[in-house]
């Protein structure tokens, strides 16, 4: 076990230096850069552009930025932003709060309503309702999320004449404006996942209701809901339990453009707006920890597949 953890630690280490020189690469092949956005209407000399430059270390090759900056992360100094000056980690330690409540609220809608249509779907199997479920679920997993808010955003307001507020309240400074706030994109970003999960859930609760176990116990006579509800639910949640750690990290990244759409002040908003500054620190270190918790994300289910299965972390075949 303890060289199959090392194993998947090396991949995901792997990973992470590709994502790093990947984002480093692509930030720099954006036309403009931090310093040419700050001084273009300040007509400033080239004396002063290129001692800016040299402030921010943009006057060296890609590569020594990018090797120095590792040098720096390891020293846990993940850089200080271009328009702020504040610490990275800083900025996005404050962000983060309003991000992991936004991505939990939106994970735990997609659980319950696609969990529950899944059940619905399976137990009425073949039926216009099963139908309406599937069609439902690849129409949500088809359509991007903030597709989805724009369409809803635009329902409401023509139907209804309402709209979201527009400056932000957290959940301990108002409630019912923070509720306001964050209902359409939580929805939006969680019809993916519970799109994904429907799909998932029909499809083990299937297995279930047709195992022996549940046949033994009908013959027992026990009433169908309790069959439904206790026992096949129950086993079939397993496979579920395993989307959702993934979707979590998936409803992450995506609440990116949603923040900005609905001024919700996450680390979302914070990485859309330092990819218009060129903010190459913030842009970089926020891909890194989005990365990472992806990548630990994916490290923990390989590791929890391994000790219910010994076969996975052996390399041998299923049988």
């Amino acid at each position: 076990m303890i060289g199959y953890t090392l194993r998947r630690l090396g991949y995901g280490a792997v990973v992470m230096v590709l994502v790093t020189a990947f984002t480093f690469v692509i930030m720099r092949l954006i036309p403009g850069d931090a310093v040419a956005l700050q001084l273009q209407e300040t007509g400033a000399t080239a004396d002063e552009v290129a001692a800016m430059r040299a402030e921010f270390g943009l006057d060296v090759p890609v590569w020594a930025q990018l090797g120095q900056w590792v040098a720096d992360a390891v020293r846990g100094d993940f850089g200080t932003s271009f328009y702020t000056g504040r610490p990275v980690v800083e900025m996005f330690l404050d962000r983060v709060p309003v991000t992991v409540g936004f991505g939990l609220l939106a994970m735990v809608v997609g659980a319950v309503l696609g969990i529950g249509l899944g059940v619905v779907a399976a137990v009425t199997r073949g039926s216009v309702t099963d139908s309406a479920v599937r069609v439902f679920a690849v129409t949500f997993l088809s359509v991007p999320h903030f597709v989805v808010a724009l369409l809803l955003l635009t329902a409401f307001a023509l139907w209804f004449a309402w709209s979201p507020p527009i400056v932000y309240a957290s959940p301990t400074e108002d409630l019912g404006s923070w509720l306001q706030q964050v209902a359409i994109p939580v929805f939006a970003l969680g019809t993916g996942g519970m799109a994904g999960m429907a799909r998932m859930a029909r499809s083990s609760m299937l297995e279930s209701l047709g195992s022996d176990y549940i046949r033994t116990v009908r013959a027992k006579g026990v009433h169908e809901r309790t069959v439904i509800l206790k026992h096949a639910l129950r086993n079939s949640t397993i496979a579920v339990l395993t989307l959702l750690g993934l979707e979590l990290a998936t409803i992450l990244g995506g609440t990116v453009i949603l923040e900005q759409m609905f001024a919700i002040p996450g680390t979302g908003q914070l990485i859309y707006q330092a990819v218009l500054d060129r903010d190459y620190p913030v842009v970089v270190a926020c891909t890194i920890f989005y990365s990472a918790l992806f990548v630990l994300t994916i490290i923990v289910i390989d590791l929890l597949y391994a000790l219910v299965d010994p076969r996975i972390r052996t390399g041998r075949a299923l049988s």
